[in-house]
Order: C-alpha cells, then structure tokens, then sequence
C-alpha cells in the first residue's frame, strides 16, 4: 500500500476552481481533448489527486496490460502560472486514458460507470458498449445488466485503474462499481490501484444508515447515506469490512491525494453526471436526492438541476419551473408541466441533510397523490424514513433515530481513512 496516511497538521487554503468553460465540444458535452479556462483563485498549497502524481503510480502500470475504469472526470490537471495571454493560473487537463496511452503504457480497454464513457446519458439509461473514436479502445459499459465485469472481459488484463469523481453520497452508484470492480479482480487475482479524488461533500456524515434487507445498486453497503470518505478510503473499507461477495480480498493499492483534509473546500471542475451541474447542486444533493424515490421533481429537465424542488400538483407560489427535455434528462417527472416550489440556488452550503426539503413536499401533497414511488425505500435505505413521514414525526426525532448508526459508523470508518 503506498502512504497510508497523509496527517496534515494545519487548514489547507481554501482551493477554489471557478471555470469560464466546463468541457469543450459540440452542445457543451464534455469529452476527453485537452481543455484550457480560467479560474479566479489559486492556491500554492493546491490539493493534488491520485492522478496527478503519475510519478506514484507509472511504474506499478509499466509493461503490464492494463484496463481502466473512467468517466469525463477522469482528468489530470496542469495549472500554468500564465497563459498566451498573459492571464494568470490556466488550467490545461488531459484525460488519464490519453495521458497513459502518451507514456506508452499498454491501456487495452475502457470500463465506463452509470452515464458512460463520455458523461453524456441520463440517470438509469441503458449505456452501451462502443468503441471510442478518439483511441480505438473498446468500451465496456458497468450499467445495465452488466455491472460485474466477467471472466472474459478481465481475460488478458493484469491491472485495473479505477479513476472516477465521487460525490460522497450512498445512493451515487460510483461506488457500487466500485465494489464490482474490487469483487471482479480479486476473484480473477487482478489488482486494482485507485487514483484517489476528494470528496465533495467529504466535511460530514449524516442521514439514515443502509439496511441490507434494502441493498441494490444505489446502495450496496451499511453505511450512513453522508459517510464522509474519499472514494480511496472507501474502497479499504470495502476489502477491510469483508463486503466482497465470499469475503475474497482485492489486493488494493490507493494512491492518495496531497494537501487534502476532510475538511478541504473542492471546486469540482467538470461536472460528475448529467444531473450536477455545480457545487450547489453537489452540496444539496444528498437531502434532495430522496425526491429520486418520489413523485416529486428535483430540478431535472432544467438548469438548475438538485438546486430546487416543485410539481404541478404543490400549491401555486410565486416560484415555478417547466421541466423540458434538456441535456442528462429526456423524459423529466412531470415534463411540459409548470411545477410550483422552492428555489434552493441562494441557500447557504450545507454540512447536514437537510429533512425540511422532504418534510415540506411531503406535507404540500395532496392526499390523493401518490407521493411515495417504488424506489423511496432503496433510496433511503430502510423502511423506516416512510413511516415516519407518514407519522409526522419532527425532524429532531427522524435525526435521533440516525444517530445510534452513525456513531457506530464512525469507528468503522476510522480505521479506514488517509486524511484528517
């Protein structure tokens, strides 16, 4: 394992990334050509991710085939100290496939998340496997009814990258292929090296714990739904905690980060799925992501995804929105239908989850509504958030019901972090 533990004994600055442009190509879908655009803040204490730190990892890749798991995110940044223009802290990034494929390391093919290789399809959609035009690579996609990659799509491959931008939150599947992955290799005695990346909404832990009598693909562990670890500390709680299907072991390396804390405040560059469009939206996705599981629209179908929450069937106010089909979601709840609610853009950033959202729509649904769909209780987690909806029940009492897990949690995690 290579540095276990990263102490930092001081407040990293603040690193914030504001970007005049997010991806380039055609509708402003993100691809993997190198990028260049601004950003307003620069600090020389720069938090630096697994994959920046090739010297870390290139020799553990060299004269071995290898095969990666990625998405748009998967990048390595380089910040100038000036551009062509003679402004300051460009940022150029290269996708890792590309960067490796450089190095003359022998990348064979590409393993792609929920959304694709390319970032580009809906929550859910069915992706399909490809080719990419810019390598030749084969794509192989984890979503759909092949989350688990077989015998004979590791056949050949003697080492596994795992590079994705996580979001911290239990329903965000990333880390379900995650476990797949872990599952998959050490069954075959392939080892995973995972390029670590902070964690947005790395600076708590909160909500309601998984029940595994409720375990599917948007939640495949017993953790809070907020469980405040970087995707590199979460794939040692996953070998550590034996999760892995039989208890097999991956043998697991994870490069970590540099000038990280828990918590570090990170700009995410690139958006992680269709549906996260900023920092806002990141921050107010774990209390907002409940409305997936409900008849209730989150902003999808609109700019402001996870950023406001409405229906048509809430009673006027003065704030309502039109779901359209739109880039990330072509069929939103309640599309071509003005949907009253509230707007969430100017709230101030969040280190709990939020139940007011989910109370309030709740209580603003008709009785003969149907509020509740057939995913509400895979994305809480257990049973128990519907009945004490139902129940009224206080947000202070739904809180303390959470607690006894999240401090059992708590020492479970431990065990397994880099970083203060």
């Amino acid at each position: 394992m290579i540095s276990l533990h990263f102490k930092n004994t001081y407040f990293f600055l603040v690193l914030t990334l504001f970007f005049s442009l997010i991806s380039c190509g055609q509708n402003k879908k993100p691809n993997t050509e190198t990028n260049s655009t601004q950003i307003s803040t620069f600090s020389s204490e720069e938090i630096e991710t697994g994959a920046q730190q090739t010297a870390l990892y290139l020799e553990i890749l060299e004269n071995k085939n290898i095969a990666i798991v990625a998405n748009q995110t998967s990048v390595i940044f380089k910040i100038n100290s000036e551009n062509s223009e003679g402004k300051d802290h460009e940022i150029n990034y290269t996708h890792l496939v590309d960067h490796l494929l450089g190095l003359n390391i022998a990348v064979k093919k590409v393993f792609s998340p929920e959304h694709g290789f390319r970032g580009e399809a809906d929550a859910s959609e069915k992706v399909e496997n490809g080719i990419d035009l810019k390598t030749g690579l084969p794509i192989i996609s984890l979503y759909g009814n092949n989350k688990k990659p077989g015998k004979e799509q590791l056949a050949g491959i003697e080492l596994v990258v795992f590079d994705i931008q996580d979001v911290g939150v239990r329903f965000y599947t990333y880390i379900s292929t995650l476990h797949y992955i872990m599952e998959a290799c050490a069954e075959q005695n392939i080892p995973v090296v995972v390029l670590d990346r902070p964690n947005p909404n790395g600076h708590y832990i909160d909500g309601p714990t998984l029940e595994l009598a409720y375990k599917s693909f948007v939640g495949m562990h017993p953790v809070p739904l907020v469980y405040g670890m970087t995707i590199g500390e979460y794939a040692q709680m996953i070998n550590g905690e034996g999760w892995l299907k039989n208890n097999v072991k991956c043998n697991l390396t994870v490069i970590p980060l540099k000038n990280y804390t828990h918590q570090s405040t990170y700009h995410l560059p690139i958006r992680p799925s269709p549906n996260l469009p900023n920092d806002k939206a990141i921050n107010l996705y774990p209390s907002l992501g409940f409305f997936e599981g409900t008849t209730i629209n989150a902003g999808r179908g609109t700019e402001n995804q996870f950023q406001q929450y409405g229906a048509p069937f809430f009673p006027k106010s003065e704030f309502s929105y039109l779901p359209q089909p739109n880039f990330g979601s072509k069929h939103p709840k309640h599309e071509g239908k003005w949907c009253f609610g509230v707007n969430l853009i100017n709230t101030k950033r969040l280190s709990h989850v939020n139940l007011e959202y989910l109370i309030d729509a709740y209580q603003k649904t008709p009785e003969n509504e149907i509020f509740f769909g057939s995913t509400f209780t895979v994305h809480a987690g257990n049973k128990l958030l519907e009945q004490q909806l139902k129940e009224r029940k206080t947000i202070q009492e739904i809180q303390n019901s959470w607690k006894p897990k999240i401090e059992a949690f708590k020492k479970v995690r431990q065990k397994y972090l880099l970083y203060e």
